[in-house]
């Protein structure tokens, strides 16, 4: 018997034991894989509701949720960007001191200086003055400026997008962007690796063949396009010799052109802008740019040190917002919260995708309350269908605390506006949904300035004039299977 026992002969192979004990083995791995998953998502994600839900998906889809938990439920770039960003910094020494914005009252109200302190702890950008900003109206005003600006630039050009489509205005600004190469200008051109390929064949096969440094922003790991889809570039500029430039919420594709779509054209809004804010979009451009590439753009032919400010003696204070997955988390939230706190007439919002989590209806709810008049405009013909369904599902929610809420008619519009009291915009990337307010990088402008203020606020009461007010009787009076469709959407609103 002692000699049958210690048998080496008689003892089970390795593939017998894997073959007799799978089920254990995969029982405890699959319960270390979730209790390290779960633990991780527990310390580490800062809203609750998401670490509850990454949790109980992890312990009630045993190692399949832990699997899904390390592809899409980690934020690797965190790190990487916050380190960066930090570096950065040195992009904003030449910023002039005498241009900086301290005493914001006279450009505005004194319920403003309060906001005006929170911009300055929230962004590592200061309140420039000596600026200039123009509106302007869809792709029939924005395309030719952004043509003509190209064709001006005499040093450097550098172009952010979301998407950027190979269609006939794709390819015209493609082209312009060539020559300018051509002729001895230095050109960069940054696209999220998810909004080129909105179009076949993608547009940075065109530019990168005529010798354009073009790259995407976080390319997809090993071809599996939902690894980041959640962390996109949303930002849209343009800087040109690094004094001018072009910002705002539009892509680079025809439907915004009525030449194009005629009847069918998507509506938006985008801004012109000159002067030291220009620094502060090139600064964004620099960051993401080197987080892509590795190349850091520094030196007068990205960032002149003689500023614009000797061609305006006086101008608007402006400053960047930017907000990402990263050490700007939330910031573009934590300024329109910071809005609605110091507002006192009248708030007026248009967003394409109206989402907004509790604390963004608590404040939007507690503003009409307090007496201010709170316009919030919505498109009646959305694009995104479940998007749509899952707004409809949470309007009530507003409605019932005096929020005035209005679908526009006519085509798709894309703006994302708003104004307090006349004198503050906020004007940009960002849409009001969890994926612009906490998953995407995004770039925003606050301004102080009752000019374009006016003239935001008359598109939007004119957008108003021809709209249909929501209200609670029409939103009840939907079928239910219609209000049970939206509220099984409104469940999954924060990946949609």
């Amino acid at each position: 018997m002692f000699k049958t026992l210690f048998d080496l002969d008689s003892m089970p192979t390795f593939h017998e034991l894997l073959f007799h004990y799978w089920p254990h083995i995969i029982f405890v791995v699959s319960g270390a894989a979730s209790t390290v998953a779960a633990l991780h998502a527990a310390m580490t994600k800062k809203d609750v509701r998401a670490a509850t839900g990454w949790v109980a998906f992890i312990l009630f889809s045993p190692l399949f949720g832990a699997l899904i938990y390390a592809i899409a439920g980690i934020n690797r770039i965190h790190k990487i960007r916050v380190t960066q960003q930090r570096s950065g910094t040195s992009y904003s020494q030449d910023v002039i001191e005498h241009v900086q914005v301290h005493d914001i009252v006279a450009y505005s109200a004194p319920q403003f200086s309060s906001l005006k302190t929170l911009g300055d702890h929230i962004s590592d950008f200061r309140l420039l003055g000596c600026n200039e900003i123009h509106l302007l109206s869809g792709g029939d005003e924005t395309y030719p400026a952004m043509l003509h600006e190209i064709t001006q630039a005499k040093y450097s050009i550098a172009l952010q997008t979301y998407i950027f489509d190979h269609d006939q205005i794709g390819q015209q600004i493609a082209q312009a962007l060539i020559d300018a190469k051509n002729r001895g200008v230095e050109v960069r051109v940054l696209i999220d690796a998810v909004g080129s390929r909105y179009s076949h064949p993608p547009i940075i096969k065109m530019l990168t063949k005529a010798g354009v440094k073009t790259d995407l922003f976080l390319r997809p790991a090993f071809g599996l396009k939902l690894v980041y889809a959640n962390l996109r570039s949303h930002r849209k500029l343009l800087v040109i010799d690094g004094v001018h430039g072009l910002t705002g919420g539009m892509n680079i594709r025809e439907s915004f052109t009525s030449s194009v779509a005629k009847e069918n054209v998507t509506r938006d809004t985008h801004f012109k802008v000159s002067g030291p804010i220009a620094h502060q979009l090139m600064v964004n451009f620099a960051l993401d740019w080197q987080f892509t590439t590795q190349e850091r753009l520094s030196g007068e032919l990205w960032f002149p040190k003689k500023e614009v400010v000797d061609l305006l003696k006086d101008g608007v204070p402006l400053r960047c917002i930017l907000s990402g997955p990263d050490n700007t988390l939330g910031n573009n939230q934590k300024m329109i919260l910071g809005a609605l706190s110091v507002a006192q007439k009248h708030v007026r919002i248009q967003s394409p995708y109206f989402l907004p989590d509790q604390s963004l209806i608590a404040a939007l709810a507690t503003t009409a309350r307090r007496g201010v008049v709170v316009d919030i405009v919505i498109p009646g013909a959305n694009n995104l269908k479940l998007v749509d369904a899952a707004m409809s599902a949470q309007l009530d929610q507003l409605v019932n605390t005096g929020c005035r809420l209005w679908r526009s008619t006519g085509t798709f519009d894309h703006s994302k506006l708003m104004t307090v009291d006349g004198v503050w915009c906020f004007v940009g990337s960002s849409n009001l949904d969890p994926r612009s307010l906490r998953l995407n990088f995004e770039l925003d402008l606050e301004v102080y300035d009752q000019e374009l203020a006016t003239k935001i606020d008359q598109r939007i009461d004119g957008v108003i004039a021809d709209a249909i007010r929501i209200t609670l009787i029409a939103l009840n009076k939907a079928p239910f299977w219609i209000r049970l469709r939206n509220k099984i959407v409104w469940l999954a609103s924060p990946y949609l």
